[in-house]
């Protein structure tokens, strides 16, 4: 049922602790593609939707294990190549929360392949850590960038940055753009061109990372001879600090930039690490508190073989922290945290049912340098609590207990609107500013949608109806959790709308065409072949507010349709059939109007026509081909005679002789005359 994504998705995982496989989980940073043509249609289902579907399997069928976090580029403005944001930081796999957030995205901008692969490598400090980047797409970058450039100075400048390529429906040309990004970075290409292909692709790169485990320090580069240590290292760090702060830790040498700063609790084995730096070429840095107090030590430990050249002792105490909440707030509303003291600034608050295990979350903030920030209320009402979390160890450092209550909501919309018509839908109270209100039809699933509308601060915008009359419901949408806290009926009846223009004209002639009405001004006028598929579209005019329009015939001959075609659905409601026929052809409207196909420069031609006198206003004009229809360089008014002569300009150019029912505002008919 699926066949092509527009850069759909884009997964970035790297090793968070790259000194062994199994001593912490996988941070994963998906970047989801939301440019623009997302909302185009495959075989009937829109590329968003395709996006969505592979996303909840891939999210669904992933390993607990893994720290999952979300980026989007192209969801906020239509035109702006730095639309990239990070939705989620990497953090404890919740798949539902994860799968709602990407259902939310809605799709606009442009598509900066190469900013959001390097968004995603230094979210992941590939200059520091192993980062993988899992690419998947259809398509070039549109941001004037050079993604094979950039993976090569990613692959130089990162620890060991890997990216892995699936290449879906692309043509020669993206297929070679992107398939350089794998070959630059050691990573695989692997082309797919539908929904079972595309899965298929995810798993063979799924499991060539797991083919892959990260190394032991010593495999991470090739062996080269390296000095032997003359004396022990000096390594100096605070006798006291707090679970899960950051703390200095300095060392009177850099034996190798690959050695290693590392905090374990005192007596551990040989090569046992946590939290690490490398010492690089400097000799100081920061290490991170364990999230449970006692007796630890710091250890400089060589990369060639785990041995510990110098530690010093560091006593980790109980960090004491306060956190408040309101007692009671609404489902999907937002509302104010705060607590006592940030501890690091990669802690994070968040909102979970009360007694849930630890490291579980939904939504948070991470703590910054700050001590309040607001959190939204889940969907469902409940018992939960508001919990600190260090960001070492997920442990819990303070709660607070917040009772969760039904929104009380109203939406109103018309009984009836017409297909693809603008309609007004307003709403009692706006919870959130990020929920939505949407159309869709009756019985729909819960977190389906089609056009929508946020509701900000406000309490009335306007949604676009279906293409397809039906019975539908306007929903009240919560951002959070994606669940309708109110929805009303809508039957949305067939537009009647009628488009008309010529029946005959030459090719790339200039044509008026007209319409019955504008149901939406973002509606479209099209010329497109006879028997062109749905959808499809070639020059075109916007109906705005007007009733007609110019437009230039195509220059090629042939039997083609002027199309009225919604904006929603890009359904055709109206259609008249035109033919084009060549430049030069006559055209007769019953006058029988014939002139020479040539004349010279000044020459007097004859011009003939069967038509009887019709109206008080005939005439025969002589024009420029490209002049409107009722102005000339000269016109005669037509009796009973049924011919006259004409002198031609002593321009060379391309004329056209035309018999006018002026009184009309008819053109009977007309020839060409090519004046030399």
């Amino acid at each position: 049922m699926m066949k092509a994504l527009k850069t759909a998705l884009v997964a970035a995982i790297a090793i968070a602790t790259p000194l062994s496989v199994a001593a912490a989980a996988e941070d994963v940073v998906i970047v989801y593609d939301a440019s623009g043509s997302m909302w185009g249609q495959i075989d009937g289902t829109s590329k968003i939707e395709i996006a969505r579907d592979v996303m909840a399997d891939l999210v669904t069928g992933w390993s607990d294990d893994i720290n999952l976090g979300l980026v989007a580029y192209g969801h906020r403005s239509e035109g702006d190549c730095r639309d990239i944001e990070t939705l989620i930081e990497p953090g404890p796999l919740d798949r539902a929360s994860f799968i709602s957030t990407v259902n939310s995205i809605r799709p606009k901008g442009k598509t900066p392949i190469s900013a959001a692969v390097q968004h995603a490598a230094e979210l992941l400090s590939y200059r520091d850590n192993p980062a993988t980047v899992v690419l998947i797409s259809d398509g070039l970058e549109t941001c004037q960038a050079d993604p094979c450039a950039l993976a090569e100075q990613l692959a130089r400048q990162g620890v060991k940055f890997t990216t892995h390529v699936v290449g879906f429906d692309l043509e020669d040309q993206a297929h070679e753009s992107l398939a350089c990004i794998a070959e630059n970075t050691g990573g695989v290409f692997v082309p797919a061109q539908n929904a079972d292909e595309l899965k298929a692709a995810l798993a063979h790169v799924q499991s060539v990372m797991d083919l892959q485990p990260m190394t032991p320090p010593e495999a991470e580069m090739a062996p080269e001879p390296e000095p032997e240590p003359q004396a022990e290292i000096a390594i100096q760090a605070p006798e006291q600090v707090t679970t899960g702060s950051s703390f200095k830790v300095t060392w009177s040498a850099s034996i190798h930039p690959e050695d290693y700063v590392t905090i374990v609790p005192v007596g551990a084995e040989e090569g046992k690490y946590t939290n690490y730096q490398r010492v690089r070429d400097v000799t100081e840095n920061r290490l991170i508190a364990p999230a449970q107090p006692g007796l630890y030590e710091v250890r400089y430990v060589t990369r060639k073989d785990g041995h510990t050249l110098g530690a010093t002792p560091v006593e980790v105490v109980e960090a004491e922290i306060g956190i408040t909440a309101p007692q009671q707030v609404t489902t999907g509303a937002s509302f104010k945290v705060t607590w006592s003291a940030s501890i690091h600034p990669e802690d994070y608050v968040t909102i979970v049912p009360v007694g849930a295990e630890e490291g579980k979350y939904t939504n948070y903030q991470r703590v910054r340098d700050v001590t309040e920030n607001r959190l939204t209320a889940p969907a469902e009402p409940g018992l939960y609590e508001v919990r600190y979390v260090l960001r070492e160890g997920g442990r819990t450092m303070a709660s607070t207990p917040v009772e969760v209550v039904e929104a009380e909501i109203g939406v109103a919309a018309p009984k009836e609107v017409t297909t693809g018509a603008s309609f007004k839908v307003t709403w009692s109270a706006s919870i959130h500013p990020e929920d939505y209100v949407t159309i869709v039809p009756v019985g729909a699933e819960e977190g389906k949608y089609t056009n929508y509308q946020r509701v900000r601060d406000v309490t009335e915008n306007r949604l676009v109806a279906p293409a397809e009359p039906g019975l539908y419901e306007v929903r009240y949408v919560l951002r959070e959790g994606g669940r309708t806290m109110a929805s009303t009926p809508v039957e949305v009846v067939e537009a009647e709308v009628t488009v008309s223009g010529p029946d005959v004209v030459r090719a790339g002639t200039k044509i008026q065409v007209s319409w019955s009405i504008s149901i939406h001004p973002e509606d479209y006028v099209t010329i497109v072949p006879a028997g062109t598929a749905e959808g499809k579209y070639a020059d075109y005019i916007r109906v705005r507010d007007a009733r007609a329009g110019e437009m230039k015939a195509p220059a090629e001959t042939g039997l083609y349709e002027i199309r009225y075609v919604l904006r929603e659905g890009a359904r055709t409601l109206a259609s008249h059939q035109l033919e084009v026929v060549a430049q030069d052809a006559p055209l007769d409207d019953g006058a029988g109007l014939a002139a020479p196909a040539e004349a010279g420069a000044g020459e007097t031609i004859t011009v003939s026509w069967r038509a009887e006198a019709g109206s008080a206003d005939q005439r025969v004009a002589l024009a420029r081909a490209d002049q409107a229809d009722f102005s000339w360089i000269a016109a005669h008014k037509v009796g009973a005679e049924k011919s006259l002569e004409l002198q031609m300009p002593a321009q060379a150019g391309t004329y056209e002789i035309r018999f006018l029912d002026v009184g009309g505002r008819k053109v009977l008919g007309r020839a060409i005359v090519e004046v030399k």
